[in-house]
């Protein structure tokens, strides 16, 4: 097995969303804002190559959306999604599978792209099976009005349009062994957290039920979250498991760091060693 950190680029939202009830003069310290109140985070994803297998693990958000739409969310950085895959040393062509975490579009986004005439949607990854929750899907083309905007037609309809949608929960034993996809419900309906066995290391990408190494004590929810209070359940087990077990945590949209392991401070379960073990190669 071969693990790849895959960046997509860095985006910008607003800070006090991003920390739900934290107090500005607590999160600013650690993830300044800007004169709107904007923060940077990074849209990192994971390219795991196992078993004859090339699987992505979210797509970033993309760039087919209008000026409009970009310009709410300040899509900045050099990452690129296509491009981290082939300095990583493979083609989009070649990825067999990818499983999105949740279908909010900074995940999902970069699944889908215009054709080179700019006239249809196409699959940025077109021999790829595409794999999400059929409880999530559900919730993703059926939306509640709190997450309805995040949830975009182009982003999810030419998966399914193409043929290459798929669903974890009905087929459990596709990924073997090495790869366990939990699911979480605070942030979003059945949000797929994949659980790696990585040469005798556990790996765990948290998606946005731990986002950023800032977001690890348990209070710290974001303001997105339909359900915070069940986040907070699924942080304080995941804590524990991973103290106790010494997994390696991967964050999806910290701005800086890609991946700790944790100790116990006075303060409770915080992060130890980040910015050291992101390069899995």
């Amino acid at each position: 097995m071969q693990i790849f950190s895959i960046d997509s680029g860095h985006f910008k939202l607003d800070g006090g969303a991003m920390f739900g009830v934290v107090p500005k003069m607590i999160w600013n310290k650690t993830n300044p804002a800007d004169e709107n109140n904007l923060c940077s985070w990074n849209m990192r994803c994971l390219l795991i190559e196992n078993e004859g297998k090339l699987i992505l693990i979210d797509t970033g958000m993309g760039s087919k959306q209008d000026a409009k739409f970009q310009g709410f969310y300040y899509k900045h950085g050099s990452g690129d999604l296509t491009q981290s895959i082939k300095n990583a040393g493979f083609l989009p062509s070649e990825i067999t599978d990818v499983i999105l975490s949740h279908l909010h579009f900074d995940h999902c986004g970069g699944a889908v792209q215009w054709n080179q005439n700019k006239t249809n949607f196409e699959l940025t990854f077109p021999n790829a099976k595409y794999w999400t929750h059929s409880e999530h899907w559900k919730t993703a083309t059926e939306p509640n009005s709190r997450e309805k905007a995040t949830f975009l037609h182009e982003n999810i309809f030419p998966i399914q349009e193409a043929g290459h949608l798929n669903f974890i929960d009905k087929n459990p034993n596709y990924f073997g062994t090495k790869i366990e996809l939990l699911t979480a419900n605070g942030h979003t309906e059945k949000m797929i957290m994949p659980k790696i066995n990585y040469k005798n290391e556990t790996i765990c990408f948290l998606a946005d039920t731990i986002p950023s190494i800032s977001h690890i004590p348990i209070p710290y929810v974001m303001g997105y979250d339909v359900r915070p209070l069940e986040t907070m359940k699924e942080k304080e087990l995941i804590l524990k498991n991973a103290l106790a077990e010494n997994w390696i945590l991967f964050f999806d949209h910290d701005p800086l760091f890609g991946a700790c392991n944790l100790k116990m401070t006075e303060k409770g379960i915080r992060a130890n060693n980040f910015g050291q073990l992101i390069d899995f190669i």
